[in-house]
Parts: C-alpha cells; sequence; structure tokens
C-alpha cells in the first residue's frame, strides 16, 4: 500500500531527509520515532504530497504520487490525516464533522457511516454534540473518525496525542489501534513518544539526521538494535565493557558469554554489551552481588540503578515484592536471550539514554 525507494527531500540546497526505503502492507501500522530535527515529520509531508521529493520515488497502492517531476496533489492521493490539534470544525456538530468527507455518498450511506464510526470510536450517543462539549479524549476519536470515514488507502498521523495526558495517551493508542485493525487500515505515524510507537506499531522506523537508522518490529529495534545510536534511543540500558575470548564468546564483569549477533569479531577485540534493565534478574541465590544507586517504584516493579563490584552500572527491574533499600547489596544475574555487542568506541560514552 506504500513504498519509499531512496527517497530524499530538500529545501533548496538543504536535504532535509535523505536515502530512506520502507513499505507498508494493507493494514500494517508504522510509526516513525527520533529526537527532534530527524525529518520524521518533513517524511509524512512528502507521503501527503505537501512537499516535493528530491529524488527516490513515494508509491501509493495506485501507483507513483511522487518522483522527481511527479507530484500528485494531496486531495488525489486517497489519504486521510489525523493532525496534532485535532483540526476539527467547531461550527459543526459531531456527525457533520464525520460526515464532511462523505459528500460523493447519498443521504442514507452517509448517515448509515457516520452512526457505524461512532459505533467505532465507542461515542454512539454523541452525534448531536458540538466540539466544545468533548473532552480531549473524544476529540481525538473524532478526529480519527472523521479521517477514516471515506476510507482512505492510506491515514497519516501527525502525533495525534501530543496534546493529551499520559495515561490517556496510552489507552487511546491501544484503542486506535484496534480501530484501525478492524477497519484493515495502512497507516504511518509520527510521533517523539516510543511508548506510544511500541503500542501502536507493527513497524518503527528510528530516524536521526535525515536518515532511517532502522526499520523494524518493536521487538527487533528493542532486543536487536543494528547501531548504537538505535540502542540508545529505544528504551533504557548501559553499554557494560568486555573483550572477545574468541570470535563468539565475551567475557564481562558478569562472567563469559556468547554472542552471535555482531559479525567480524576477533580474539582480544574490546567491546561494549547492551544490557538492558531486564537481562538483570534479582536473585538471592546469586553469587553476584550489586549495590543499590537509586530506586524508582514503577507499580508493579522496581527500577533499580546498581553498582556491580567492578564499579560498572546497570539497571535491574524487580517485581516490587522486592524492596530493598538504596544502599542495600542485593543477589543478581544475567539473564541474555540474546547478545547484542558493539566493537568499542574510544569516545563512547558507557552510559545510556535515560
Amino acid at each position: 500500500m506504500l513504498v519509499l525507494e531512496q527517497l530524499a527531500v530538500a529545501y533548496g540546497p538543504h536535504t532535509v531527509v535523505k536515502d530512506i526505503n520502507l513499505s507498508l502492507s494493507k493494514g500494517q501500522i508504522g510509526c516513525l520515532v527520533g529526537p527532534s530535527g530527524c525529518g520524521k515529520t518533513t517524511l509524512l509531508r512528502a507521503i501527503a504530497g505537501f512537499e516535493p521529493v528530491a529524488s527516490g520515488k513515494i508509491s501509493l497502492a495506485q501507483g507513483v504520487v511522487s518522483a522527481p517531476g511527479v507530484q500528485c496533489p494531496p486531495e488525489q492521493r486517497q489519504l486521510g490525516m489525523v493532525f496534532q490539534d485535532f483540526a476539527l470544525f467547531p461550527h459543526l456538530t459531531v456527525a457533520q464533522n464525520i460526515g464532511f468527507g462523505l459528500k460523493h455518498l447519498s443521504r442514507s450511506a452517509s448517515q448509515l457511516r457516520i452512526r457505524e464510526l461512532l459505533q467505532l470510536v465507542g461515542l454512539p450517543d454523541l452525534a448531536g454534540r458540538y466540539i466544545h462539549q468533548l473532552s480531549g479524549g473524544q476529540q481525538q476519536r473524532i478526529a480519527l473518525a472523521r479521517a477514516i470515514a471515506p476510507k482512505p488507502e492510506v491515514l497519516l498521523l501527525d502525533e495525534p496525542f501530543s496534546s493529551l495526558d499520559a495515561d490517556l495517551r496510552e489507552s487511546l493508542a491501544r484503542d486506535i489501534r484496534q480501530i484501525l485493525k478492524h477497519e484493515q487500515m495502512t497507516a504511518v505515524m509520527v510521533t517523539h513518544d516510543q511508548f506510544e510507537a511500541f503500542t501502536m506499531a507493527d513497524l518503527i522506523g528510528v530516524m536521526e539526521h535525515g536518515r532511517m537508522q532502522q526499520w523494524a518490529t518493536p521487538y527487533e529495534l528493542y532486543h536487536k538494535p543494528v547501531n548504537r545510536f538505535v540502542a540508545d534511543f529505544i528504551g533504557r540500558g548501559v553499554l557494560l565493557a568486555g573483550q572477545m575470548l574468541d570470535t563468539q564468546q565475551v567475557k564481562t564483569s558478569f562472567g563469559i558469554f556468547r554472542q552471535s549477533y555482531q559479525p567480524g569479531l576477533q580474539q582480544g577485540d574490546l567491546v561494549d554489551v547492551l544490557i538492558r534493565p531486564d537481562d538483570i534478574v534479582h536473585d538471592d541465590d546469586s553469587g553476584v552481588t550489586a549495590k543499590v544507586l537509586e530506586k524508582s517504584f514503577r507499580g508493579s516493579h522496581i527500577l533499580y540503578s546498581l553498582e556491580l563490584q567492578s564499579g560498572d552500572q546497570v539497571y535491574c527491574l524487580a517485581l516490587s515484592h522486592h524492596n530493598h533499600a538504596v544502599g542495600e547489596m542485593i543477589g543478581i544475574r544475567l539473564d541474555l536471550d540474546h547478545m547484542v555487542v558493539y566493537p568499542r568506541l574510544a569516545s563512547a560514552s558507557q552510559a545510556m539514554a535515560q
């Protein structure tokens, strides 16, 4: 339904995004994440047809819609859009907002689609209300209903939850994913919140300086990041110093482990091993102990910042009934299903993103 091939977008002599390749099949949801200024919104605008491309091409189900010398107008791309500010019409009722893009249907067909969508977004009794009478979450649902009412081939969402509080964002993201899956709608969302992306997406693209660093499933991004930037940006963790004993065995302050993810490493190479909080297991029977430096209560879990006997610091996400005081020594062990190893960089900081 959507394919970007070697795409580049430029403003005058300044190239904003370059060498972008991604694809989404019918019904798949993709998310673009990355730091401010990385080009994710520019990429969304190019898909929408608001920005011409400098090179490469964008293809939708109906064919190529953007390429050098080719610029299909936005209104002819069969796209829906949900904006940050919802962009609802205050002088129209909820039903009139949803029906705005259904003028090609008969009155009865339009009313049927409006009722269907109000039921789908969980607001069946609000058809006659005006926008100012709705909460932020209700407005977002109506904005979504209006965007998908004409059954566009691809839905674009530009940070749709940014104006809502954290708890509402998470629950709404889950609900909207279910709605999009019900409609079998292909979608691309831009967000600065990786947890929203994890909740919504089948595939996530991590961008930096206008380039796509990795386009993969949420699981692959978290457990198999292709480089240090993705490892740093997605999730929390540390890089623990190690050394290759041979091409597959790594010696760390936790012990000796096997790795098969990073090819090309040789005996004696200095490396950094990615350790996530869920890789560290609280274990009172373990012979390895660590000192609690900080703790953060998170309901069902506590996130501990720990200092190993080697002086290295790691995180441990433990069930909250394991409640230990700052300064206490606790038993831990490393539980890695797969080990992510990077060649040591002299300038690389050991501390990862907080």
